[in-house]
């Protein structure tokens, strides 16, 4: 058994996770010697690390509550997600899925596409205009990834608080703040102890965690007393679905950490995944102008000479098949999260034991960890071009894309799959779809690859682009 404790909490910070450097590298080098599946730990914690594709689909078929979220990370993470769907286990992970997931089903995320078209308009008005005063011989450098946060938080705040989104980019001000904190490796992988210590940057979270509380109940008490004022937005909506619960409807304070934590979560995996899916689809198209020019193609094909005013829908966006394959594609090479993190909650069957085909236990307390940019960069499923951008892989789909497309797992597997997935597949379609269309990119002299994870995998040193009108 290996003793990772000191990788773990320092390896995260190494750069280049696509060059097989720091991390990535080290555990390429331990495969070769323990295999895809063994035992390994953290300090006190017990790990089996599961890099086997079969092993991976039983996982993915595992729908019972005793597997869920490791407790140690939700702990660590409190502050920001509290004890939300992204985090919580059991019955009330369960229960607050069935609240919440039915907002994000397709049929209800096709409404959105307006809302995103008309915040991604005004900011590609920004940048025209910026072009027109920075730009050397039309060309100017920006930081994509600053600029599609803003974007994002924009879009989140509109869809979560409607008329109310002002309230929203406050509380993602001060929920950025706190990620900036609870970023640091050492908060995220063990040393819970160090929650308790009052330095200066944990009792500005402290601050910032009561405040983001404040402004939160303060809109849903508003809510409530004037539901008819307000649209149906995404708030709206979880609200007079949560007033429904007889459980939430019986205890005050139940309702209102509900409606907190649901705020927080979808606030943090609705807009910093985003940003990071589309930063890095963005670098790699610019590293490759050959799949750039078809992804615009395909765009000014599909909609002729109406790309100035067009009008995007889910039906159109649907036909973008190309682009489709480069997000597809930029979400195997550097999907948001570094680790699916799994924690057996009572004894569970798993995979063969032996020749005769017998289940071997996970016993209870153990962690159970898949190691994404393995899975997704794995020779023998990906071939020979794994570590490569070749969108090409994805032209029959998921399913046809390798060998076994269950180790294909960009928003996790099984019941935790992300609830917003097809609220983000949109959004980054839709972004995507109206930047390509406006703008070329390149990739800046200035631009540093050092990919860091920060809870999500993020540039270290921004993403600095090249950018041009069309």
């Amino acid at each position: 058994m290996v003793n990772l404790q000191f990788l773990i909490i320092n390896g995260f910070a190494l750069p280049s996770l696509i060059s097989r450097n720091g991390l990535a590298s080290t555990w390429f080098d331990m495969l070769k010697g323990t295999g895809r599946t063994y035992m390994f730990s953290t300090g006190t914690k017990q790990h089996l690390y599961v890099n086997q594709p079969e092993l991976i689909k039983e996982l993915k078929q595992h729908k019972s509550l005793d597997l869920g979220k490791p407790s140690y990370l939700s702990k660590a993470r409190r502050p920001i997600l509290g004890n939300g769907v992204i985090k919580a286990n059991g019955h009330h992970w369960a229960l607050q899925k069935k609240l919440i997931a039915p907002h994000f089903f397709p049929l209800q995320v096709k409404g959105m596409v307006g809302l995103m078209e008309e915040c991604t308009t005004t900011m590609i008005r920004t940048w025209e205009q910026r072009l027109a005063e920075e730009s050397q011989g039309g060309v100017a450098e920006f930081m994509v990834d600053q600029d599609l946060k803003e974007l994002s938080i924009d879009i989140i705040s509109r869809a979560f608080f409607g008329s109310s989104y002002y309230l929203g980019k406050t509380i993602s001000k001060n929920l950025r703040a706190m990620e900036e904190t609870l970023a640091k490796p050492s908060l995220l992988f063990g040393l819970p102890y160090l929650r308790f210590l009052p330095t200066q940057g944990r009792r500005k979270m402290w601050r910032l965690e009561k405040e983001v509380e404040a402004l939160i109940l303060n809109v849903v008490k508003g809510r409530q007393e004037d539901a008819g004022k307000y649209s149906k937005d995404l708030l709206q909506m979880i609200l007079e679905r949560a007033s429904t619960d007889i459980e939430l409807q019986q205890d005050k304070h139940k309702m209102e950490r509900f409606m907190v934590d649901t705020c927080t979560n979808i606030y943090f995996a609705g807009y910093e995944t985003i940003v990071s899916s589309a930063s890095w689809t963005l670098m790699l198209l610019a590293l490759h102008p050959e799949w750039q020019q078809r992804v615009r193609s395909e765009i000014i094909e599909t909609c002729g000479d109406h790309i100035p005013s067009m009008s995007l829908d889910w039906d159109k966006l649907s036909q973008f098949k190309n682009l489709g394959n480069a997000i597809l594609e930029s979400l195997r090479l550097y999907a948001p999260s570094a680790v699916i993190a799994r924690e057996a909650f009572a004894d569970i069957k798993l995979g063969s034991g032996d020749s005769n085909g017998n289940n071997f236990v996970v016993p209870k307390g153990v962690h159970i960890w898949s190691f994404v940019p393995l899975l997704h960069r794995d020779p023998e499923n990906w071939g020979p071009d794994a570590n490569e951008f070749n969108p090409e892989r994805f032209r029959g789909g998921i399913s046809e894309s390798c060998k076994h497309p269950q180790a294909y797992v960009p928003f996790g597997y099984g019941t935790r799959l992300c609830l917003g997935q097809s609220f983000a597949m949109l959004q980054l379609k839709l972004v995507l779809c109206l930047l390509l269309s406006r703008f070329s990119f390149s990739v800046s002299p200035n631009y540093r690859h050092s990919p860091v994870y920060k809870m999500l995998l993020m540039p270290q040193h921004g993403m600095r682009l090249l950018v041009e009108k069309v």
